[in-house]
């Protein structure tokens, strides 16, 4: 059925205003929010930095230690890290709800069949009766549009979009806070190694000093109670020994959990030494702001809430609905597609509330609340990534510092019982200065090798307030836990 001239005129001008008014958003445009900033870590002078001299670009931070266990460990993370694959699953949905959002730009098309039969009967005053029943057959088309006047549907996408990205950076967050706990449960597990070692070595020292004592006692050189004295510090030394087990324990377990494996099925050797301490990686707070992922988060959910209160300012403007629709009926069955009753309809509809009891200015004061909320939540995350930072650049200036010093006190301890035990074997002194002795020099190995270990926890805090290397791409790349997908743009 053609339409009469004057539709086919105002059809094209109704089209048109959506047009005009389409360049235009209502709500306030995005800029980061400002954030307070320094020119350089207090904390950097003097540290002997990576070769080149430029802030961390890879996202291996942890190879800089050059240890092949770690790095295998770290790789299974984004393998089978139950938190890490949640982290994952929530980008996918933040990445689902911004595609959701691009669904309001476009018009919704709708189809419908029907058949039905109906009647009536009835009792003209018990004069006589009768009735009427028919089926009657309609099939049709319906469409919608609510053209974007006013930009709702774009601040929309605008926040879907930066909320997708924040997600990103959460899983990239996600991702670094479990390869930081990894790297602290390993070097607090190598420690302990280390310190079994110690304390395996101080046994045997111990053992052959008992033997000793006691050879003294059965010759008549010394009292029982150095005898006792002697074995008493034996015995507590294989006491800490086993003390050892358990804790290491623990740290298997929590790297096990870690890299998504039973417990129960996962042990690590036994290995010498510990990790070598890398460079410090230089880097500038500005750049700070791009290679940290909590930060990158925080800015990007002020970009949202900001994109939300364009959403709740466009409740105040009209909508404009522009809809068709046309179907085909008859009674027949037979004649519904040859010669059908053809019904339609064609044109734009305004919808405007007058009054609402202030849901919608409620609505927009929320939104701007929540956009001071989160302004200040970026903020403090800056600073606090600023804090991290310098703490542990503190910490291990102070960790470098103490190590030297405590070298000294183990060679002086070491010295010292040296002297006091051939003074011993002279049977000037009794054997208590002995295992006086003894004690402060294990005493002094041990403090050595937790400093170190506290060294090499330290470092790992630093690469992980650095950002630990990551890029600042909110795209993340294909694998087990992030698959590729480019972030709405």
């Amino acid at each position: 059925m053609r339409l009469p001239r004057l539709s086919l005129r105002l059809h094209p001008a109704a089209l048109a205003l959506p047009l005009l008014l389409a360049g235009c958003a209502i709500g306030p445009d995005y800029e980061r929010p400002a954030t307070p900033m320094s020119a350089q870590f207090k904390q950097l002078d003097g540290w002997r930095l990576a070769e080149p001299a430029e802030v961390m670009r890879d996202d291996q931070w942890w190879a800089r230690y050059q240890d092949g266990t770690l790095s295998a460990l770290v790789r299974d993370i984004d393998v089978s890290n139950q938190n890490l694959a949640q982290a994952e699953a929530r980008y996918r949905q933040a990445l689902a709800l911004s595609d959701g959002a691009r669904a309001g730009f476009f018009p919704t098309l709708g189809a419908s069949a029907s058949a039905s039969r109906s009647g009536s009967s009835g009792n003209g005053g018990g004069q006589g009766s009768g009735s009427n029943a028919g089926t009657r057959y309609e099939a049709g088309l319906t469409a919608s549009w609510l053209p974007d006047i006013w930009g709702r549907v774009r601040r929309e996408v605008e926040a879907g979009r930066a909320t997708a990205q924040a997600s990103a950076a959460d899983l990239a967050a996600a991702r670094l806070s479990a390869q930081s706990s990894l790297a602290l449960a390993y070097f607090q597990l190598r420690v302990l190694d280390q310190q079994a070692v110690l304390l395996s070595q101080t046994v045997q020292a111990y053992e052959r000093s008992f033997t000793l004592t006691r050879n003294q006692y059965e010759a008549g050189l010394t009292a029982r109670a150095d005898v006792v004295q002697a074995e008493t510090q034996l015995e507590q030394v294989r006491v800490q020994l086993r003390d050892l087990d358990w804790q290491r324990a623990q740290q298997e377990n929590a790297i096990a959990v870690l890299v998504g494996r039973v417990p129960s099925d996962f042990s690590l050797p036994r290995v010498d030494g510990l990790p070598r301490l890398p460079a410090i990686p230089q880097a500038l707070p500005s750049t700070l702001l791009q290679r940290r992922p909590d930060i990158s988060s925080a800015e990007r959910t002020v970009a949202a809430a900001n994109a939300r209160i364009g959403v709740a300012e466009a409740a105040w403007f009209p909508d404009l609905t522009l809809s068709a629709s046309g179907s085909l009926q008859h009674n027949n069955f037979a004649d519904w597609i040859s010669a059908p009753y053809r019904v339609w309809s064609l044109g734009p509809a305004l919808a405007l509330s007058l009054f609402d009891g202030g849901a919608r200015s409620a609505a927009l004061a929320q939104a701007t609340a929540s956009y001071d909320e989160q302004v200040a939540r970026y903020r403090q995350t800056v600073l606090d990534g600023l804090r991290e930072t310098e703490d542990a650049l503190a910490l291990l200036r102070t960790m470098e510092a103490e190590i030297v010093q405590q070298r000294r006190v183990v060679a002086l301890a070491e010295e010292n019982e040296t002297l006091v035990t051939n003074r011993y074997r002279e049977g000037i002194v009794t054997f208590l200065e002995v295992a006086v002795a003894q004690n402060t020099t294990l005493t002094a190995r041990r403090t050595l090798l937790q400093l170190q270990g506290t060294q090499l926890q330290a470092s790992v805090q630093l690469m992980t307030a650095l950002g630990g290397g990551w890029d600042g791409d909110l795209a993340p790349e294909t694998g087990p836990l992030s698959p590729r997908r480019t972030t709405p743009d």
